[in-house]
């Protein structure tokens, strides 16, 4: 017999999603992290290739394994991960720049690509995108390996943009700080909610570390104010901290426990899927 709900019992869990509800704090704090991930990358970079490596990686790891371990959204878990993307996204795209010569042209469209299939296999599982919907394991996986292509491929068209186009990291802020504000006026003049999240979180990562290559690079390199990357990395890591531990306390961030969610394809089909699991 099915509950109330009309749910199976097989499939009864819990509904608490383990992501952010989206705020402007939600952003503010996206956009410091890939501004930090950025600089600490290229700082662990210039010390050592393989340290850089080793902290990303094992960072990496480490992070992710505590977030899925977790069993609810706790904010310093979840954005102690998304900083370890950042660092890591940030390796990614950079090291087939500068080990093996790969035009960012190339590194850009490939990981565009790789965002495209994952989300193909992520909708086709799921039925849906929505951050409403992080609530089973299997979505989980697809969700970070999400963010670790959209933040690859941010970085790539950053660097694109910056050095391979000559816009500088001045003129890369200005481009996509432009972009950024497409799909959020697309969204009130009724764009996909879905869509306009995913667009604007790609967008992200190369306006946040435009602006901290912009503060940490010297001049004589697109334009940057030479404030040095270890000191960028810092502050940006104190403000994330700061942030983090006030949503922590607020609670503000917390997203309203949703309606329980099928496997997509068990008993609904998805243009039957609840409004909880199909907005951002």
């Amino acid at each position: 017999m099915q509950a109330a709900t009309g749910v199976p019992p097989r499939y009864r869990r819990s509904t608490l999603a383990k992501v952010p509800e989206i705020t402007a704090l939600f952003w503010l704090i996206k956009v410091l992290t890939t501004g930090m991930g950025e600089a600490t990358s290229d700082y662990l970079g210039q010390k050592s290739i393989v340290l850089a490596a080793g902290v990303g990686a094992v960072g990496l790891i480490i992070a992710l394994w505590w977030q899925f371990r977790t069993s609810r959204y706790i904010a310093a878990v979840y954005w102690f991960a998304v900083v370890m993307v950042a660092v890591f996204g940030t390796m990614a795209a950079d090291g087939w720049h500068k080990l093996f010569g790969v035009p960012y042209s190339v590194e850009t469209a490939g990981y565009a690509v790789v965002l495209a299939v994952v989300f193909y296999f992520w909708r086709r599982s799921e039925g849906t995108l929505s951050i409403h919907s992080i609530v089973t394991p299997r979505r989980e996986a697809f969700y970070w390996l999400t963010v670790v292509a959209t933040f690859a491929l941010g970085t790539a068209a950053g660097d694109l943009t910056a050095t391979t186009m000559h816009l500088g990291f001045s003129g890369s802020i200005v481009l996509f700080a432009a972009l950024i504000a497409v799909p959020a006026i697309g969204w009130r003049l009724g764009l996909n909610p879905i869509a306009a999240f995913w667009i604007a979180y790609v967008l992200t990562r190369p306006l946040g570390a435009s602006i901290a290559d912009w503060f940490g690079k010297p001049h004589s390199f697109a334009g940057g104010l030479d404030y040095g990357d270890g000191t960028v990395a810092a502050v940006a890591t104190v403000l994330i901290a700061a942030l983090v531990g006030y949503v922590s306390i607020a609670r503000t961030d917390i997203q309203r426990e949703a309606a329980a969610v099928m496997p997509h394809g068990a008993d609904r089909p998805a243009n039957e899927l609840s409004r909880a699991e199909v907005s951002p």
